[in-house]
């Protein structure tokens, strides 16, 4: 089944943008999962088709008991720990062993947030209106309790420009946009997201190409005493990679990253198994802008390069206190 997808702009869309009328919802970070209700057996499945079924008993055992035969229902798997969303707690289900999984789901259990539903009592609704789906969804999670969720939604433009600015210490990733009378169309980008960046002072001692034209940073944070790789930039333009070149050096001293490193170093969700070579370079500060998702140590996504600190010291840079080591 194809899953209605999102496009990323740089700015919360106006009331106005999407047919219908916008309608805000919270972007939770998490697993995307499509949860499908029959008369003898649930499955929860990704993105991509995967089943998700094994890795969630708790959510599986909830729509069993909570969603009546017949419904689909679109939405987010996620776990929380802390007071914050947790994505690594959601790929350790999906690395643990059969034997293992039983004490992890209590240790860490899962929710199901919903956002959507594509089928109810076996009717097709995907060709209803959003606003109409919303209706039905709120009737079918009505009596709903934990772990099973129903994400809230608002079509003021004001408070969802409130959940962008506070929630994020929660790991709320940002806002997904929904015209009102959108249908539900699988495959296509027909809503709009908007992820929550910041500014942040990162190191960058590496680069990726010649020194004289590098094609992205590459960057790191202090962790345990010492300057781990966090991440890559986005690919530099011509004139930004000039001017990041401006200030590289060659190393003076010993280097504290090698100069080959795995794919997955920089991209933990790479499907690329080779390697990089580095062009190391004397440390410097730079300021990026990343969005909030951090997992494993690192960046889920490529940060946009903002400007060279020369006037600050890389011994000067600190961990972030919004991410979590």
């Amino acid at each position: 089944m194809a899953l209605a997808l999102a496009k990323a702009v740089e700015s919360i869309p106006r009331a106005d943008a999407l047919p219908g009328g916008s309608v805000y919802e919270m972007k939770f970070d998490g697993f995307r999962a499509v949860c499908l209700v029959g008369a003898d057996e649930v499955s929860l499945m990704s993105r991509q088709n995967k089943d998700l079924s094994r890795y969630f008993p708790d959510l599986v055992a909830a729509a069993a008991e909570q969603i009546p035969p017949g419904c689909i229902v679109d939405g987010e798997a996620v776990i929380w720990s802390g007071g914050r969303l947790d994505f690594n707690a959601l790929q350790r289900r999906m690395v643990t062993s059969k034997a293992a999984l039983p004490s992890l789901v209590l240790e860490l259990p899962a929710s199901f947030v919903a956002f959507d539903v594509l089928a109810v009592a076996g009717h097709d609704t995907r060709m209803a209106p959003f606003s109409e789906r919303r209706a039905l969804l709120e009737e079918l999670a009505r009596d709903w309790v934990a772990p099973l969720n129903l994400s809230p939604v608002t079509g003021d433009r004001e408070v969802a420009v409130s959940w962008f600015e506070e929630m994020t210490s929660s790991g709320i990733e940002g806002l997904v946009c929904k015209g009102a009378s959108q249908l539900y169309v699988g495959g296509k980008r027909q809503w709009l997201k908007v992820k929550s960046r910041r500014s942040v002072d990162v190191v960058c001692a590496a680069v990726i190409g010649p020194r004289a034209q590098p094609t992205a940073a590459v960057v790191g944070l202090p962790v345990g005493g010492r300057l781990r790789i966090v991440g890559r930039s986005t690919p530099l333009a011509a004139h930004a990679g000039r001017s990041l070149a401006m200030h590289l050096r060659a190393p003076r001293r010993d280097h504290p990253w090698p100069e080959e490193i795995t794919e997955m170093m920089l991209d933990r969700f790479s499907r690329e198994r080779g390697t990089v070579l580095l062009t190391l370079v004397e440390p410097l500060v730079v300021e990026v802008s990343a969005d909030v998702a951090w997992s494993g140590g690192s960046f889920r996504h490529p940060v946009r390069l903002l400007r060279v600190r020369p006037e600050l010291h890389p011994a000067a840079v600190l961990f972030p206190d919004h991410l979590p080591q």
